[in-house]
């Protein structure tokens, strides 16, 4: 082992705490070095640097699992696996809860990082039928989550459109018992409208382009996503995994989930032309939709009317996509609730941040907006507590530092 340390220590710096020279050419001359050794994961004290290669590595799997478990954090070169095992043996010594902030740009791989760390303690946490059962349960509301809350950008396949707290809650032996999700700022104007080159969220293409003939029937879709306005390209996606998921967490509204999905293409295909008095007027059929979200009446006030005032076209079209919209979030919003409602509660817990990707696009929306700033509020976090932390390091040791102030 200690001779395949020192062969890995050839290829750039482990740490960057250890560089002599502390300049920003240096750290990226060391990261590049690792990186095209296929060397993604560096260490800045505690902190973990990672570089997505755009590829698989075979450096997941459960040999390299049993490899981390239970070894000293510097021991081992740098991995994801270590600082999960870390935080996962501090909680026990402690017996106190603890935190993973993953952060980077949109895809710099923050969501394939949170499912490893929850593959890593559904593999190294001990096992029985009931604790297995728990754990499944937790690693298939991943697909299920990036169905409804994922997309195409131009930076990304698989971006994260909402922000995703999960508490991986243990009991007092070290058992994961079962998780919670908080998820916050859905980007549900996607649902609407998506810049050039982008995607609705995944599972409307999961559904028109996956789903079984039966089940379009019942929906009332075609299998062909130009036939709706929400939906701007097609994408290879398919339905069957998010069922299988579904199914295996017990959420038994699966037909009327898909059936509200449905509804949210069809409100997108309605269209609104004047009277003579310049009111809106719509010019489609309103069966399928009014039979299965809403009374037809309703539907149609909501759509044409404000508190008894007529809508003008750009008004009417204004209120169908802020019902869209508002359909949607509160779909995604019931489903986390059912995916909560299958845990148990546990004692301590170790809490994971997978936080929406930065991004600047040539139109930024309101929530793109939020996004932003809550990225770059939470790397000026990071910045100020590792310093600090390594600060007080260095004056444990009795080390001259400057001193860092708020």
């Amino acid at each position: 082992m200690e001779g395949a340390l020192t062969a890995r220590d050839r290829v750039g710096i482990q740490d960057f705490v250890l560089l002599d020279e502390t300049t920003e050419t240096a750290f990226l001359s060391n990261l590049k070095k690792r990186f095209s050794e296929d060397l993604i994961y560096t260490y800045i004290g505690t902190l973990l640097v990672s570089v997505n290669p755009y590829k698989e590595l075979d450096i997941y799997n459960k040999k390299q699992m049993d490899l981390y478990m239970g070894v000293n954090f510097f021991e081992l070169p740098p991995h994801i696996y270590a600082l999960a095992d870390n935080a996962y043996h501090t909680m026990l010594t402690e017996f106190n809860n603890h935190f993973i902030l993953i952060s980077g740009e949109s895809g710099a791989g923050k969501t394939e990082a949170s499912k490893k760390i929850l593959q890593y303690y559904a593999v190294s946490c001990p096992s029985t039928t009931l604790l297995d059962t728990v754990r499944d349960k937790m690693l298939m509301s991943n697909p299920v989550l990036e169905a409804f809350g994922n997309a195409k950008t131009l930076k990304n396949d698989n971006s994260s459109r909402f922000g995703k707290y999960m508490d991986i809650q243990f009991d007092s032996q070290g058992d994961a018992v079962g998780g919670h999700i908080l998820n916050y700022l859905l980007e549900k104007s996607r649902v609407v409208h998506q810049n050039h080159g982008e995607r609705n969220f995944h599972i409307f293409y999961q559904l028109v382009q996956g789903g079984e003939e039966d089940l379009l029937h019942q929906l009332g879709l075609e299998r062909d996503c130009q036939h709706y306005n929400y939906l701007t390209q097609v994408s290879d996606h398919s339905c069957p995994l998010v069922l299988q998921c579904l199914t295996y967490m017990h959420i038994h509204s699966v037909q009327h989930l898909f059936e509200i999905i449905a509804s949210v293409l069809h409100l997108g295909n309605f269209h609104f032309e004047s009277n003579s008095k310049g009111q809106a007027i719509l010019n489609k059929v309103l069966s399928f939709i009014a039979c299965h979200v809403v009374f037809e009446m309703l539907l149609l006030v909501c759509l044409l009317v404000k508190v008894l005032s007529p809508f003008t076209t750009d008004h009417a079209i204004y209120a169908r996509d802020a019902l869209a919209k508002a359909v949607y979030g509160r779909t995604f919003t019931w489903l986390v609730n059912k995916i909560n409602d299958m845990n148990i509660y546990g004692k301590t817990v170790i809490g994971l941040l997978d936080i929406y990707g930065f991004e600047v696009f040539n139109l930024n929306s309101f929530e793109q907006f939020c996004i932003n700033y809550c990225n770059e509020k939470l790397q000026q976090l990071f910045i100020q507590l590792t310093l600090k932390s390594e600060q007080e390091e260095y004056e444990a040791e009795n080390i001259e530092v400057t001193q860092y102030n708020n």
